[in-house]
């Protein structure tokens, strides 16, 4: 199973927007900077996350993103449907009903046995994706990212947006 790399970067984007103050803004540009990804792909991502809910656009001089709700209140599975949709990752085309040993389609009264355990797994994925918030994500950042790179994050950000954005979950605020 592969997800595309806009979750990648959404959830990253989200995890940023997490660690900063609630009411801080950062526009998708900016975004797409500090995370050396295409500006106009990301927007594609920030967009959907709009619609999801997930995040909320504010217009203006000052204006870009910021969470639409809590951090501990957006999982992971909340950003991938957002951004891949909520269609199953395994699309069963009842490969078993086609070729030379096929039957009657009435004959088929049970469903595959390679989808149901597909559906199995992708269910208890789902279910890992639906347990872990974007508020446990800012909250391992302290010990999942080098200080020197939170440092010069931190240097970063303030430099493009103003010393507001220090990130509330840093060693310092801790």
């Amino acid at each position: 199973m592969r997800l595309g790399d806009g979750v990648e970067w959404a959830l990253h984007c989200c995890t940023v927007l997490g660690a900063l103050p609630p009411e801080q803004t950062i526009p998708s540009s900016v975004l797409a900077e500090f995370h050396g990804v295409p500006s106009a792909y990301l927007a594609k991502q920030m967009q959907a996350l709009s619609r999801a809910g997930i995040v909320q656009s504010v217009p203006g001089r000052n204006g870009g993103y910021k969470l639409a709700r809590a951090a501990d209140d957006i999982s992971i599975l909340d950003v991938v449907l957002a951004v891949e949709g909520p269609e199953p990752a395994f699309r069963c085309t009842e490969v078993r009903q086609q070729g030379p040993s096929a039957v009657a389609p009435a004959r088929y009264v049970k469903p595959c046995g390679i989808a149901a355990a597909m559906w199995r797994a992708e269910e208890v994925f789902r279910q890992e994706l639906d347990a872990t918030t974007l508020g446990d994500l800012v909250s391992e950042l302290d010990t999942g990212v080098d200080p020197e790179q939170t440092e010069k994050a931190i240097i970063w950000l303030s430099q493009r947006l103003g010393p507001a954005t220090t990130p509330v979950n840093t060693p310092e605020k801790s």
